[in-house]
């Protein structure tokens, strides 16, 4: 009987809690909306003012036919493109560990003779398309940034900012409000645009 009777109570306590937020929240914007109506034109037109000059900033760069193309094209070659891995990694844990590369220098090395069983070795014929090299996943070039007169320098359309590791939080906080303002990506921004 205690125990029917503790869930009870908070069950009650829920439905009495949420029973008045329900019926509250409707009449709010009721009233709400019906004084700016009347004498609150200015606070709306005001908020209107602040929303106006923060612009858009689209999510993919805006790129020739042809480059959009070969971006969509390094996203396949990407796909195809073996792991490259070090001769003897497997034999020894220090070797291949960080993904580096060095080429097989050995005069039996059977990597170097491209025996089938050997790991692929790299070659010009996997690279990306030049036109797209270096550019992120939505086309953009990345731009490092520390200061707010850099941002002048970026090209919205094409190109995106990540700010500087070396870069405090607070200045961060105003390089990416000033970024928002001029319409340009942050790839690495650590506020939500929609928290504010």
């Amino acid at each position: 009987m205690v125990d029917d009777e503790t869930p009870a109570k908070p069950a009650a306590s829920r439905r009495s809690k949420s029973a008045p937020r329900k019926g509250v929240t409707p009449t709010e914007p009721k009233d709400s909306s019906a004084a700016p109506s009347t004498s609150g034109d200015a606070p709306a037109s005001k908020a209107k003012g602040k929303a106006e000059p923060e612009v858009r900033i689209p999510k993919r760069a805006t790129l020739p036919p042809a480059r959009a193309r070969h971006l969509r094209l390094r996203k396949v070659i990407d796909g195809r493109r073996p792991i490259f891995g070090r001769q003897a990694a497997n034999r020894y844990w220090r070797i291949g560990r960080d993904l580096s590369w060095r080429r097989p220098r050995g005069l039996q090395s059977k990597q170097r003779r491209h025996y089938g069983y050997r790991a692929k070795i790299v070659r010009v014929g996997y690279r990306s398309p030049a036109d797209v090299r270096g550019l992120t996943p939505s086309g953009y070039r990345p731009i490092i940034i520390h200061h707010v007169d850099e941002l002048k320098a970026i090209d919205p359309k094409l190109e995106a900012a990540i700010i500087s590791r070396r870069v405090g939080t607070r200045r961060r906080l105003g390089l990416e409000d000033a970024a928002r303002k001029l319409g340009i990506r942050v790839l690495n921004p650590i506020a939500t645009p929609g928290e504010e």
